[in-house]
């Protein structure tokens, strides 16, 4: 890594160079990581989290992971629990936390990309929380499938007495106002937050039924199953394409959960939300009065700070097995279904992040030589 200093038309800051910028410090840019240290790249690792594993420990409370343990582990360092245990979200937080101390790996946190650009030689990154500019040959774009909050508009239609709150911000049921609960989506996230409200109040679940699929199948965890064929239908086979179409249509099916557990529980389903009336949510043909909506819709990409024309219409980047179509050197980890169905998961993404970290370092060699 080089440093100098460049004019600034408020106060100069310095400049670092370094081979490799990796943006985001969640678990595809920590498995970026390891694999650019076992290689000798010079690279460091931006975080906007105070604390390596924030992003997860926000979760809601008794979230837990869908995958087992022997499933769910970074390259170089499994997951030290059981092999079919299924961590929560403090076990997932405190695990990449060990896993950035054993590898020595460069985070820096509470660093925020706020702009990136190319100069047809580098890109120069700016950050808020930093007092310096980041330049590098190559940059990983690591900020992985939940970005930023997808709410439909007719949430701005519904009654101000209705509490609205989407489910990355939601904590517990002793945080939200007594009273019906709404909970639009239902995907894993809908239904597992809708179970853990039903305890205690009248729910309904809007959203179209997304399946479900068995924990166990002839004695054996699902995934014991599954996990081969998530590794093998990638995104250059016939039934890799159909199973990326589908994730990208809707959400996933339930896991161990099924319509039955959900009535028995006392949830009401409804269908989707689309339409208000008298500020209150029409789901389907019913019209439903409760005090508090949860909104489970997921998330949309958020590269806004990425001045750079490598987006599809949609604001997705256009890539190839992650590497940028559009401009050398620009690489992205970590996104739903990237190369397999397990590439946004926490033991699928090693996979992607070796690739990518290949493409790289022909990349550095390729610029020495040159």
């Amino acid at each position: 890594m080089s440093t100098s200093t460049i004019p600034s038309p408020r106060a100069a800051k310095r400049v670092e160079r370094f081979e490799t910028v990796v943006i985001g410090g969640g678990q595809a840019g920590l498995a970026a990581g390891h694999y650019l240290a076992e290689r000798g790249i010079d690279h460091v690792i931006l975080s906007d989290e105070a604390r390596v594993g924030d992003n997860w420990r926000r979760r809601w409370d008794s979230l837990r992971l869908y995958t087992p343990a022997r499933f769910s582990g970074l390259p170089g360092m499994c997951f030290p629990a059981p092999p079919d245990h299924f961590a929560d979200k403090d076990e997932v937080a405190d695990y990449l936390e060990r896993y950035v101390a054993r590898f020595e790996l460069p985070v820096r946190t509470g660093l925020r990309a706020r702009s990136m650009t190319w100069d047809g030689t580098r890109y120069r990154i700016a950050v808020d929380g930093g007092t310096s500019i980041l330049e590098a040959d190559s940059v990983i774009v690591a900020t992985g499938a939940f970005q930023r909050p997808r709410v439909p508009r007719v949430s701005s239609r519904l009654s101000l007495a209705i509490f609205q709150i989407h489910s990355s911000e939601y904590r517990s049921p002793f945080a939200l106002p007594d009273g019906p609960v709404l909970v639009v989506g239902a995907g894993t996230s809908g239904a597992q937050i809708a179970l853990e409200l039903a305890s205690r109040r009248k729910v309904w679940l809007a959203g179209r039924d997304t399946g479900h699929l068995p924990r166990r199948v002839l004695g054996r965890d699902l995934f014991d199953w599954l996990w081969p064929l998530m590794q093998r239908a990638t995104a250059h086979t016939w039934i890799g394409r159909r199973m990326r179409a589908n994730a990208r249509r809707g959400g996933d099916a339930l896991i161990g959960l099924t319509p039955r557990d959900l009535r028995q529980a006392g949830i009401t389903r409804v269908g989707r939300v689309e339409e208000a009336r008298g500020g209150l949510p029409l789901c389907g043909d019913v019209v439903v009065e409760p005090r508090v909506v949860v909104w489970c819709t997921g998330f949309e990409p958020d590269y806004r700070w990425i001045e750079l024309p490598v987006f599809d219409g949609e604001g997705r980047p256009r890539h190839d097995r992650g590497v940028a179509t559009d401009l050398p050197g620009l690489y992205f980890l970590g996104l739903r279904f990237q190369h397999r169905l397990s590439s946004s998961l926490i033991g699928g993404v090693g996979a992607d992040a070796a690739y990518i970290v290949d493409q790289v370092a022909r990349r550095c060699d390729a610029l020495v030589e040159a």
